[in-house]
């Protein structure tokens, strides 16, 4: 992967009340393992709403959007298609030609699916992978993916613009300032 690859993540559905949690979650995964931007569903404004809170404190760049039409938005997209599925091929087996089509500069959208995903999802998409062939959170799927793509360099991502930091240590929990950062 390059510094030039866009990585764009797709929630695709969100059911108000019930994946409130979920799809926020989705976005701050999204953010904090590599993407460059989160799309939501237009239903989906609180989490969309949250995640541009903890950007604006703990730094970018992302971007958060939403849009009313994802089909559209996944028939339009110019590049490839991620689609995080447990019906998929193993992503061991995939992930390398996928990031071999971001280095040449392909944009990459990756589909976190929320309620059922129709058919023509499957279908548009370059690539179904399954982090495993078993049910699990698609956070969990997503982050795999993310740390897969990026081979572990999105773990030492710098952060711009940010007003707090969090200092790591063995124990305790420090939140400073930006500017007071060691």
């Amino acid at each position: 992967m390059n510094d030039s690859t866009a990585v764009t993540v797709l929630r695709y559905g969100h059911r108000p009340g019930r994946d409130d949690r979920v799809t926020t979650h989705v976005g701050l995964t999204a953010r904090a393992l590599g993407a460059d931007r989160v799309v939501f569903p237009d239903n989906a404004s609180g989490s969309a709403e949250t995640v541009r809170s903890v950007t604006d404190r703990f730094g970018g760049p992302f971007r958060v959007e939403c849009r009313g039409d994802q089909q559209g938005f996944v028939r339009e997209w110019d590049g490839a298609i991620a689609h995080l599925t447990m019906y998929g091929e193993p992503i061991q087996d995939v992930v390398g030609s996928v990031r071999d089509r971001a280095v040449d500069g392909d944009p990459l959208l990756v589909v976190v699916g929320g309620e059922k995903v129709p058919w023509a999802l499957y279908e548009q998409a370059t690539v179904n992978v399954a982090v495993t062939n078993q049910p699990h959170s698609e956070i969990a799927g997503l982050a795999v993916f993310l740390d897969a793509l990026f081979e572990g360099r999105e773990l030492d991502r710098e952060w711009v613009d940010a007003d707090r930091r969090v200092v790591p240590e063995a124990t305790g929990k420090t939140v400073v300032d930006a500017d007071d950062a060691p």
